[in-house]
């Protein structure tokens, strides 16, 4: 059985797409996901499954039949999310805040000809670098500050995303390590 983490973009944000933390565990594992954790209120699960599929379609229908909204769904084996905590970039270089690092994960590797423009844009202070499907973000100014957001990245990588910030990542590989 492989261990999966899933991140929900836009749930309990604001008093919109409600879905209480109970009720979302409750929904994985009556799609027969075990060992089902989440954490905090923003969509984050840590689930197990006996088979390989395509979990964030599976989630998101369910999702959408249940509560008549849609959630985006980006979803990582644990070895993905363990990786992604190894390899932070921002990491290696001096005086780096980690309460201004944050994740932002595509649901696809962008293509060549979006990654090339991305190479002329540049909102400094803040800064990104992007690895496969994931964008490692620096915000000095803090995430809610800064032009980089979800919205940023999905219209010139033409992908999905969503973001978490440093903590949460680190909080869900603990989690995802214990399952």
């Amino acid at each position: 059985m492989e261990t999966y983490i899933s991140i929900l973009r836009g749930i309990n944000v604001s008093g919109h797409k409600l879905i209480k933390m109970v009720d979302l565990k409750a929904l994985y594992e009556g799609l027969g996901f075990k060992e089902v954790i989440t954490y905090i209120q923003s969509g984050n699960v840590i689930f197990k499954a006996e088979k390989k599929g395509d979990f964030a379609a599976i989630i998101g229908k369910k999702i959408q039949d249940k509560y008549k909204f849609e959630v985006p769904i980006l979803v990582r084996k644990a070895e993905e999310m363990q990786h992604v905590s190894e390899i932070n970039p921002f990491l290696k270089e001096k005086r780096i805040d980690e309460e201004k690092l944050h994740v932002t994960f595509l649901a696809d590797i962008p293509s060549k000809p979006n990654l090339d423009a991305m190479k002329k844009i540049d909102h400094s202070p803040d800064r990104y670098i992007i690895i496969d499907k994931e964008v490692f973000l620096y915000c000095p100014g803090g995430y809610g500050n800064t032009k980089l957001s979800n919205t940023f990245f999905e219209n010139k990588l033409k992908v999905q995303a969503t973001t978490r910030n440093w903590k949460t990542i680190n909080k869900l590989v603990e989690l995802a390590q214990y399952k």
